[in-house]
């Protein structure tokens, strides 16, 4: 049996942002339970040159959708940053994974050798679909995810490793 492009990239990528929103479901219970002012998480870094929890969620959202469209070939869906408060951060990650789950197989599938060009400020870096996804967009994902879970664990947020694998 083969592993396809849309099995080792949308089903993953669904699997990490719905875990990442049951920790944040269990953020919020934490937040109410202790009475705790919610931005005191979501402004919160592990170190000062660091980004906060804020936009480690947002660049999780972004690696995805911007991984599933250049690997479909379609337009990514643009977000404005914008989002303050857990709800809206879940908000992001249910427009995230609409878009993901509005993609197809079969516009991903075959996309092993497809030409990507990644642009961050001045530089471009080329791949192939394949080393774009195993090389670049998972592990960068995983980088995000695990790093707001490490600033709610760090908070005392009751979250564990099961949290973070869920039920892959």
């Amino acid at each position: 049996m083969t592993l396809s492009m849309y099995q080792a990239s949308v089903p993953r990528f669904a699997n990490m942002l719905g875990n990442l929103s049951s920790i944040l479901d269990k953020t919020q219970a934490h937040v109410e339970a202790k009475k705790l002012d919610a931005s005191t998480l979501t402004t919160y870094r592990l170190f000062p040159d660091m980004l906060p929890f804020t936009r480690q969620v947002q660049i999780a959202c972004d690696t995805v959708k911007g991984a599933v469209a250049r690997l479909a070939g379609v337009e990514n869906p643009a977000h404005e940053d914008n989002e303050r408060t857990i709800a809206e951060l879940q908000e992001r990650i249910a427009k995230t994974l609409a878009f993901i789950q509005s993609v197809s197989p079969a516009q991903i599938d075959g996309s092993e050798d497809r030409d990507i060009v990644v642009r961050r400020g001045e530089t471009e870096t080329h791949y192939k679909g394949m080393q774009f996804l195993l090389g670049s967009a998972l592990p960068n994902l995983y980088f995000h995810v695990t790093t707001a879970y490490n600033i709610l664990r760090h908070n005392g947020v009751e979250i564990g490793k099961r949290d973070y694998l869920g039920k892959p």
